[in-house]
């Protein structure tokens, strides 16, 4: 009787346990929020109110260390912050809980501090963390509601969309990208991604002081060159003003697309989106992705054409600054003038579409100035280089100009908008209209002759027959001029891409306008015309 009495108060007593650990393992999987008396141990997580992002202790890759962190709720754990990166945990003790003075403390086994939100001055030591459903960990005042501290504020490598990626100019804020060391460890790499700050703000990739890649300024519209490609995922934006200075990208629909841009430890930009078919991330873009995005790829004074055989050439006016380098090819030289300037007098510029404006080393902007002020200031000065638009909106407004060498130019296609005016000796200015008239006259030439020796052979037959064959002193005569390198490369500005007029299956076209190859095809014309006067009288 006493066991079957046992037997009957067990099982409502297991069943109560039972439901205890269950609610547990729900409370802890389940909460969204720490309190000043709750705590998360290295057993539980927080997952944000729509399970997007959890928070938690995890272990990367084959490393014995444990870190607390935040990643997203798939079946891929990946990694978007981490809260010790230079303080890990070598056990399992770690502890994350509001401080008595009400920040946010992570503790190890001995109740050390190993990662604390660190506020000073708090109004209030009443406080509530959260993990939002954007994947940004914040405190926030009880009473006040607002927020004192958030992880968007303190970036690890990824950059995640709402999040501000720049300057808080009112508080010294930089909020940037750093790289893990490697795939077992979190802590600060060699490499970084940040904003530079200046009066025309760009970004840039460096693996510690050495530049790799530079993201373009924004020009009004988007960064100069749009090294983006178009999608329907997210958008992005710039905002610079007298408080704050930094870029943001922001999700079309904030319910189905998860996008990251991740700074690897190999020092590459990442952009991926998520497929929830294949449940893996997919690579939308990378940086640098081709030669011309690496930094400084064709030295200075050159620009870089990632579709060309040779992708360097020698911006106009220019000639390679080592002949015997490029021909390796090594262009990191770059070019030099092939004459000094002779400021002012005949100067001018030539115009390069669609590019990637220069380096912004040695510059100077004034937004109030039109096109044609910015062309008359950088006359003025006889170490101005090159001018632009700072920006591009409508027809373009605003002045920029470069002095000295111009560094890591890239041509896009001519349909992008921000253009770039190259200051040139008067030697290298020839109007358009004068090579129009060149290529036409060439042109011209050429078809007179073929239908005049048409016109030979045609009225030959009819009066004396068909004749076989044309005496072999006659085709000597009737070859091309032929010319070498050394004619062509100074034809040509040295393949310059400002005579380059378009491209074929064999590769580049260019402007062959020089005196020395007219001389050639009104020779080849006098010739022509001489053997069909002797085929007449034959």
């Amino acid at each position: 009787m006493l066991s079957i009495s046992m037997q009957f108060v067990s099982l409502p007593v297991a069943c109560y346990i039972t439901a205890i650990i269950l609610e547990l393992a729900k409370i802890s999987e389940a909460a969204e929020t720490i309190t000043r008396y709750e705590v998360i141990n290295d057993t539980m997580t927080l997952i944000s109110a729509g399970g997007k992002f959890k928070l938690g202790f995890f272990r990367p890759g084959n490393s014995e260390n444990r870190y607390l962190g935040i990643w997203f709720n798939i079946p891929t754990q990946t990694i978007i912050w981490v809260a010790n990166r230079n303080n890990p945990l070598n056990d399992s003790s770690g502890v994350l809980k509001i401080g008595d003075d009400g920040n946010l403390i992570l503790v190890g086994h001995t109740e050390s501090i190993i990662w604390s939100t660190n506020i000073q001055n708090m109004s209030s030591n009443i406080t509530i963390a959260q993990l939002l459903d954007s994947g940004n960990l914040v405190l926030r005042d009880a009473k006040t509601e607002t927020y004192v501290w958030q992880s968007f504020d303190y970036p690890s490598d990824t950059l995640l969309a709402g999040m501000k990626f720049g300057w808080n100019l009112r508080t010294g804020l930089n909020r940037n990208l750093t790289s893990w060391k490697s795939a077992d460890d979190p802590s600060p790499g060699d490499f970084s991604f940040a904003v530079d700050l200046h009066e025309l703000p760009q970004t840039l990739l460096r693996r510690n002081s050495v530049k790799l890649f530079r993201g373009a300024p924004w020009d009004g519209l988007q960064t100069s060159g749009d090294r983006a490609k178009l999608n329907h995922v997210f958008k992005t934006s710039f905002i610079n003003n007298s408080e704050e200075v930094y870029y943001q990208y922001d999700l079309y629909d904030l319910n189905d697309d998860l996008t990251t841009l991740v700074l690897t430890y190999s020092g590459v930009l990442q952009r991926l989106i998520w497929n929830n078919q294949s449940l893996e991330w997919f690579l939308l873009t990378k940086h640098p992705g081709d030669p011309c995005e690496s930094y400084g790829q064709c030295g200075p004074n050159a620009i870089c054409t990632v579709n060309d055989a040779q992708v360097c050439s020698c911006l106009a006016g220019y000639m390679p600054k080592s002949s015997q380098e490029w021909a390796i090819p090594l262009w990191s030289g770059g070019c030099v003038r092939k004459k000094p300037l002779n400021c002012p007098k005949g100067e001018g510029f030539i115009k390069l579409k669609g590019v990637e404006i220069p380096d912004l080393r040695q510059f100077r902007t004034n937004t109030n100035m039109t096109l044609k002020e910015c062309r008359v200031e950088c006359l003025k000065n006889c170490s101005c280089t090159a001018y632009a638009n700072s920006n591009t909106t409508g027809d373009g407004r605003g002045c920029l100009l470069w002095y000295g060498d111009l560094f890591d130019m890239r041509l896009f296609a001519e349909s992008a908008k921000q253009n770039l005016y190259i200051r040139v000796t008067a030697s290298e200015l020839d109007s358009p209209k004068k090579k129009q008239f060149v290529l036409v006259m060439v042109a011209a030439s050429v078809a007179s002759v073929l239908l005049l020796l048409a016109s030979c052979i045609i009225w030959k037959r009819r009066t004396q027959g068909t004749r076989q064959d044309i005496p072999s002193r006659d085709e000597e005569n009737l070859e091309l001029p032929i010319f070498n390198i050394d004619t062509i490369a100074e034809a040509t500005n040295n393949f310059s891409y400002s005579n380059k007029i378009g491209e074929g299956g064999f590769g580049p076209v260019y402007k062959v306008i020089s005196i020395a190859l007219n001389k050639g095809a009104l020779q080849w014309t006098y010739q022509s015309i001489k053997i069909c006067f002797e085929f007449l009288n034959q």
